[in-house]
């Protein structure tokens, strides 16, 4: 009788020990660590306020932290996050926080964080038969994740005309206009979905010169209707009126010299546009990974440096808050608030 007891409350263990691993795979219970000032150096990619008022900051390689007024705490894959890079941050209307990194997708919701891994086995071709307004990166794939409420749906593009051999569809910003659409950029093209159908505009539709090398980083949809797409290499284009120009020659920021790729930019010029937002005021700013702050207030750009003691002057984000503050994550990493004139460090 002593053995069968023993031998039933051995089973009992094994069995609620792999149940509990299994739950664990899905979602992490979260502890974490506490101070009283932004300890991320590796750069901030991604900002958010929730309706709470608290932020949310997503560094380059360090996880997220979580700042309530007061402390900053802190969150990373020991935690439960999918990865250490964090490209988005959203919240949904359950005040769950969502957040795009760069292997999947976590949830944060009651202390806990649940992941959603990109499924590229179980890929939709049909975008119009999934439904959700959550959109993420899904690696340097040749789709995009959507969240219906329920499942993680891994979506293709179409297959493009003008086929880029030596750049990748992996989602580099989202933006929706005025009407709802959503405006999706990759490095090789940039995708347009109304709900029902998936425009796109690639090197040949966006009437790029023959030097041109495409590399989209950001786009904003404005409150004018307006699409700015950022590029690593030829600046700013800029889709107005059924019109596409580039910007940034328009406005004489692409040096005579300029390579067009990746290479650094002299000062002055406005050539790797990592982040581009628009200000309460209709302003639109756009960061430069070389030159720091661009705004443009619809007839003249000014430029701006943001610290002149940060060795980088790169802008990975611009973010404008619940009280209309425009916050500037930077690669060497702190968040710089606009106060007018000039900026203040506030994290």
């Amino acid at each position: 009788m002593i053995y069968l007891i023993v031998l039933l409350t051995l089973n009992f263990s094994c069995f609620e020990q792999k149940a509990s691993e299994k739950e664990r795979n899905n979602s992490e219970l979260v502890s974490t660590s506490k101070t009283d000032t932004l300890k991320f150096t590796s750069g901030i990619r991604a900002i958010f306020q929730d309706s709470k008022g608290n932020y949310w900051l997503g560094s380059h390689n360090e996880g997220v932290s979580h700042y309530d007024g007061k402390t900053f705490e802190y969150y990373t894959t020991n935690e439960g996050l999918s990865d250490n890079q964090i490209r988005s941050i959203q919240e949904d209307d359950n005040g769950k926080i969502w957040f795009g990194t760069a292997n999947g997708v976590s949830v944060y919701d009651k202390e806990m964080f649940i992941k959603y891994p990109t499924n590229t086995k179980n890929p939709k071709y049909e975008w119009n038969e999934t439904k959700g307004d959550f959109w993420f990166y899904a690696g340097e794939e040749d789709g995009i994740n959507r969240f219906d409420g329920i499942n993680m749906n891994y979506l293709i593009f179409p297959k493009l005309k003008y086929q880029e051999t030596n750049n990748a569809y992996g989602v580099t910003d989202i933006s929706k206009d005025i009407d709802g659409n959503v405006w999706i950029a990759t490095y090789a093209a940039l995708f347009n979905y109304d709900g029902k159908l998936i425009n796109y505009f690639d090197y040949e539709k966006l009437n790029l010169k023959e030097d041109d090398f495409l590399h989209i980083r950001s786009v904003l949809a404005d409150s004018k209707g307006r699409i700015w797409i950022g590029n690593n290499g030829i600046g700013v284009l800029l889709m107005e009126g059924g019109s596409i120009i580039n910007f940034s020659e328009m406005h004489h920021l692409i040096h005579p010299r300029s390579s067009k790729s990746g290479d650094k930019s002299e000062s002055g010029t406005l050539e790797h546009v990592f982040a581009i937002e628009e200000d309460s005021e209709g302003n639109i700013w756009f960061g430069d990974r070389d030159t720091g702050a661009w705004k443009y207030d619809g007839k003249t750009m000014t430029n701006y440096t943001i610290n002149k003691n940060h060795k980088s002057q790169m802008i990975w984000t611009i973010y404008k808050d619940n009280s209309n503050n425009l916050l500037f994550g930077m690669a060497e990493g702190g968040v710089y608030k606009f106060n007018g004139t000039s900026f203040d460090k506030i994290f």
